[in-house]
């Protein structure tokens, strides 16, 4: 039994700010149904959809099948869909409102991430599905939150980095900020799987449900608080220092033997310094008083890292991280996607897994991010298909005959 075994959440998402919140819940047990349409595919199904079979499929008359060759499972999709039961409901329709606030109705949790006044103009915003379910709890997710100046404001992930800050932080001195993308959408998704978990013990304690409304930049801008706190208090703004430390030092990625090959070494205490230079073979530069003591490393770290990266040279990435690594000096590979994917200690500590989609076949996905003793996270199933799972969610769960499903179906409001 998972720990949120019980727990029932309704998903509105798209993209990946919501639906990686609810996929974090359903990795610990939770049932979550997730809300799509045909009309308005997420971005992450038309990833294999060209703009004109885009446009068609917006157009197309209820039942009506779907132009050749549309691919509607993606990689992305699935990712974001594992464990989850998927449903389609048209919400311009009258009748598909009236589905979904059933399904409320029977749920613990919602979760939305449209752009403000969305989910009111549905009326389907908290006010209205507090009435149905008293003790829901429901979490938006956006750009800025639903109140305040900036509520309007449309955004996504890069967005949430650049205001969020880490943008600005990320980056060499005499570069431009850094365009960070799925990172900022997964640390946001990541606050609001914390914050709805919050929620449900204080509903398991009190009874209470409650209105969860989180700005996503607000939440990335939580990562750099010590720059906010440094301009607070000392009215020092921070700026990049691309792998610089404000103590340590060496504290940088160096390049090594191979195209394109890096490898991260980082030093914080004299003791790993000697051990360092033993590692290396004590050569003549390590003994120049320059480099004697933290303090004079950290002033004198460029003409340092050059020496270092005169050795780091020789060896491959791998070859100087076991050389340091044995000697307890930090060091590890800069890897690139095919290196983490296949590196034995990532697949010893089980990063990934297989899973089985009906459509793509065998897919390899991250599994779930921590480990629990007594109720272990996993995966038990692949990202529904669009619709997946219409008839057993609006049938077997909430009771519909088959004849009032088959009607639903033909005037386009379960689509």
């Amino acid at each position: 039994m998972g720990l949120l075994s019980g727990v029932k959440v309704l998903e509105f998402g798209m993209a990946v700010a919501a639906p990686h919140a609810c996929k974090l819940l359903a990795f610990m047990g939770a049932e979550v149904i997730k809300v799509e349409s045909i009309t308005h595919l997420d971005m992450l199904r038309r990833a294999g959809v060209s703009s004109e079979v885009g446009a068609r499929i917006r157009e197309m008359r209820p039942g009506e099948p779907l132009p050749p060759g549309t691919i509607l499972d993606t990689f992305v999709s699935n990712i974001t869909g594992l464990n989850k039961l998927g449903v389609t409901l048209d919400l311009t329709k009258p009748e598909a409102i009236e589905l979904a606030k059933k399904l409320v109705a029977r749920s613990d949790v919602v979760v939305e991430n449209f752009r403000a006044k969305v989910m009111e103009a549905y009326g389907l915003d908290y006010p209205v599905l507090k009435k149905i379910n008293p003790n829901l709890i429901m979490l938006s997710t956006s750009l800025a939150g639903n109140t305040g100046p900036e509520r309007d404001y449309l955004g996504y992930m890069e967005i949430f980095g650049a205001l969020g800050g880490l943008g600005h932080l990320t980056g060499y001195p005499d570069g431009p900020p850094t365009w960070i993308r799925f990172s900022t959408d997964t640390m946001s998704a990541a606050t609001a799987a914390c914050a709805i978990m919050a929620a449900l013990i204080h509903k398991q304690r009190t009874g209470e449900g409650q209105y969860i409304d989180l700005s996503s930049y607000e939440a990335v801008a939580c990562l750099s608080g010590d720059a906010l706190l440094d301009y607070a208090m000392n009215r020092r703004n921070q700026s990049r220092q691309a792998n610089l430390d404000d103590f340590m030092a060496p504290h940088s990625c160096y390049r090594c033997k191979g195209d394109d090959k890096w490898v991260s070494i980082v030093i914080a205490t004299d003791e790993e310094w000697k051990a360092f230079c033993n590692a290396i073979g004590n050569p003549a530069w390590t003994k120049d008083e320059r480099f004697t003591d933290a303090n004079s490393r950290w002033q004198n770290q460029a003409e340092m890292d050059v020496f270092i990266q005169e050795w780091t040279m020789n060896y491959t990435h791998y070859e100087v991280m076991d050389i340091l690594q044995k000697a307890s000096v930090a060091a590890v590979p800069s890897f690139n996607s095919p290196e983490i994917w296949g590196d034995p200690h990532l697949d010893a500590r089980g990063l990934t897994v297989i899973v089985d989609h009906p459509v793509l076949g065998a897919q390899p996905v991250l599994a779930p991010p921590w480990k629990l003793s007594r109720t272990p996270a996993k995966i038990s199933t692949a990202g529904p298909s669009l619709g997946q799972h219409n008839e057993y969610v609006f049938c077997e769960l909430l009771g519909l005959s088959k004849q009032e499903f088959s009607k639903l179906v033909n005037i386009g409001a379960i689509r």
